[in-house]
Formats: C-alpha cells, structure tokens, sequence
C-alpha cells in the first residue's frame, strides 16, 4: 500500500459541488492499494503513517506525529499513485489494485483509522473529487508498504 501524506494548514475534498471531508491543520493523505495488498499492509501503513514525525516539536524539529499534535486526518483513495510511468507517455494502472479490492482495503484503511486517532475524514472512493489543500512547509512523504 502506498501513502503520499502532506503536511497541511488545512484540507478539503468537495464532490458535485459539496464539501464532503475537511480538516484544520494535520495531514492530507492519498492512499493506494496495490495489487497482492491485504489488511496486513494496511494496518501496517496505517501504524507508519499515524506515528511518523513530520510535525515540530519546541526546538522546530520534526519530531512530533499527527497522533503527537492531535491533527487532522483527511485520507483520500488515489489508485494513480500506483501508475507503472517507466515507459512510454501514458500511465500504466495494472500495479493498482482491482477496484473491489481497492475499496475494501480503503474502507479498512479508515475504519482503522477512526478506531485509533480522533478527527479522520475522508474522500469518497470511486468519485470524481477536487481536492483543495494548503501545504505547511512544504512537506510531503511518501510511504509504501510492500505485500510480501
């Protein structure tokens, strides 16, 4: 499973219009499943993302986590973040998980979530979302889990 997380000042995702998951400050996540992922990866990710320290501590270094600083999570499914770009001028998404799975490792990936940190919003799986963000720093991560 793949994360691309981003510091944020605050988020939002709107769909048709309406604004459907936001937070203040905290960290806006894309979040990918890949082909062979289970929930092994995704407990896995989830337990590297949510303790990762991207936030400052009083000495302005990043030692602090999202859990740390009681920030927001916003988690947005982006299956391109798994696009196989080695060749050619056009994305390849066979490393991405199958849409069915990728919407039930998603759907766990935030049950998770919600059961261990306390603000988690989200995008909508499968929606055609716009997602509006102010990135603090800027910082941004990506972290991967691979299926063994």
């Amino acid at each position: 499973m793949i994360a691309l997380l981003q510091r944020v000042t605050q988020a939002k995702v709107d769909v048709a219009g309406a604004t459907i998951g936001a937070i203040d400050a905290g960290l806006m996540v894309l979040v990918c499943a890949e082909r062979g992922d289970t929930e092994k990866e995704a407990d896995a990710l989830l337990t590297k993302l949510l303790g990762y320290r991207v936030f400052a501590d009083e000495a302005g270094k990043m030692n602090r986590s999202v859990t740390d600083v009681a920030g927001g999570l916003l988690l947005v499914p982006q299956f391109t973040l798994a696009a196989d770009t080695k060749s050619g001028t056009r994305p390849s998404f066979t490393p991405a998980a199958a849409p069915q799975d990728g919407l039930r490792l998603f759907t766990h990936f935030v049950d998770q979530a919600r059961s261990r940190h306390a603000t988690v919003q989200t995008g909508q799986f499968g929606a055609d979302m716009q997602v509006s963000l102010t990135n603090d720093g800027p910082v941004t991560f990506w972290l991967q889990v691979n299926a063994k």
